[in-house]
């Protein structure tokens, strides 16, 4: 069986194309399989940084324009 990171949470970011469950992009999640065993480690590595980042940015209100006149 081939270890995944996923958590069941498949909801990808439009602006990154990350999940934001599990931290893959799209492209990972579609060749997760086919990935060789030290591609999938490397991934796995680098998920708890990237979900950190993608949670700051969430956390960051939007930025809204305001019109002068």
């Amino acid at each position: 069986m081939i270890e995944s990171p996923c958590v069941k949470i498949c909801t990808l970011d439009a602006r990154s194309g990350m999940c934001l469950g599990c931290g893959r992009s799209i492209d990972e999640i579609a060749r997760w399989t086919a990935m060789s065993a030290a591609e999938r480690v490397r991934v796995m590595g680098e998920l708890p940084a990237r979900l950190t980042t993608a949670k700051s940015a969430q956390a960051k209100p939007a930025a809204t324009a305001t019109a002068t006149g």
